[in-house]
């Protein structure tokens, strides 16, 4: 599944390139929905932990989301690769796309990929909209998205609910042991 889902991100940045300018290149609307992406993305992954009680999956949404950032953000400062069409500096990796693929692989380890697929698409949508923006290039989007999801296999592990339960009663000489398995 993994090698699967490297290839699919290969091949997304590298299709992106040519795809993003099918679209008018600068489009204000396609750069403002990437830009809402990169905070609705992380907002829906860490509210999902909160809806679902699940602090664990908080905890681990935080170390991951913190270490993406710090990671991506030190990579900016220390390699400070210009921007296409000179649009400025410190474009390597995205960090559009890494927060947003870190939000999306979060949710895919913790909850399965099936949930995840949405969070997929909308951060492929982010990458594209960085693109399109002329703000990176196929080689920004990779690294972000491997930062992204790097950071996510760093700190998550699989969301399992409590299904076992062992229960033990003793009154007068009376012991009971019991034990109750959920479905």
């Amino acid at each position: 599944m993994k090698k699967f889902l490297v290839l699919l991100l290969l091949l997304l940045c590298f299709s992106l390139q040519g795809f993003s300018q099918i679209i008018e290149p600068k489009n204000p609307t396609v750069k403002v929905a990437g830009d809402l992406l990169l905070f609705t993305l992380p907002a829906t992954a860490f509210a999902t932990t909160m809806v679902l009680k699940d602090r664990k999956g908080a905890w681990q949404f935080t170390k991951s989301f913190f270490f993406n950032e710090a990671v991506t953000f030190g990579l900016k400062v220390a390699l400070n690769k210009p921007r296409p069409f000179n649009n400025g500096d410190n474009a390597f990796p995205s960090g559009h796309t890494s927060t947003t693929f870190q939000s999306a692989s979060f949710i895919h380890q913790r909850y399965g990929f099936k949930y995840s697929i949405p969070a997929y698409a909308l951060a492929g949508f982010t990458a594209f909209s960085r693109i399109n923006a002329q703000k990176h290039d196929g080689y920004d989007i990779l690294a972000g998205a491997v930062v992204g999801i790097g950071s996510t296999l760093l700190f998550t592990t699989p969301y399992q609910e409590e299904h076992m339960q062992l229960t033990f009663s003793s009154t007068n000489d009376e012991y009971l042991i019991g034990f109750k398995y959920s479905f």
